[in-house]
């Protein structure tokens, strides 16, 4: 039996997948929004999260380290996202979340199913329709702490707020910001979100 837990914002979607999911034999199925998530993967212990990306909380970005700790027998769940090819930034982040399997939400419902049981198995499972993502992805000039900074800067965070979430000083939050500012050529923090969002890195 594979224990599987999908964390997904959307309350309609995910219990429709999850129901789906259900019906399967050789899956046991948990679900829950990303504010509950790390809850149910210490309670659950499940062998693959399943995870769309796209999260409402934490001004958007998804917490995907909290779905990757190891549990008291020191087994780490395996990770499944859920995204699509015009969101590299988000796909970056999964691949640096250690992430094994990559789902494209345009494709089959089929494609969650296969990619569930061939993570779960410990085999790395890809849509190839993500292959421009991942591509665009690795041309991206800004590392993962940037794009938290420019994340939360675009949702209108302060300085002292992007500090506080990130547990950073003021003056390192500024650094981060004048460095994202030259890597995407933009004029100022405005233009650097803007170009940020068209390239889908936000």
């Amino acid at each position: 039996m594979i224990r599987v837990l999908l964390v997904h914002d959307e309350c309609l979607v995910r219990s429709v997948l999850a129901e789906w999911l259900r019906g399967e034999p050789d899956l046991a199925v948990h679900d829950t929004s990303w504010r509950g998530a790390p809850g149910l993967v210490r309670s659950v212990r499940p062998d693959v999260c399943a995870a769309d990306l796209e999260c409402a909380d934490s001004y958007g970005i998804p917490p995907l380290g909290e779905l990757c700790r190891p549990g008291p027998d020191r087994a780490r769940p395996r990770l499944l996202v859920l995204s699509t090819a015009n969101r590299p930034g988000l796909l970056k982040r999964a691949v640096e979340a250690g992430a094994l399997g990559y789902v494209d939400k345009e494709s089959s419902p089929q494609n969650l199913l296969r990619g569930i049981r061939r993570v779960a198995e410990g085999e790395r499972f890809v849509n190839d329709s993500l292959g421009f993502g991942f591509l665009k992805a690795a041309e991206m000039p800004l590392t993962r702490r940037e794009l938290s900074v420019l994340t939360l800067a675009a949702e209108g965070a302060s300085i002292a707020e992007i500090a506080g979430s990130l547990h950073l000083s003021h003056g390192t939050v500024r650094n981060y910001m004048a460095a994202i500012t030259r890597k995407t050529g933009a004029r100022n923090r405005i233009d650097a979100i803007r170009i940020s969002q068209g390239q889908g890195w936000l």
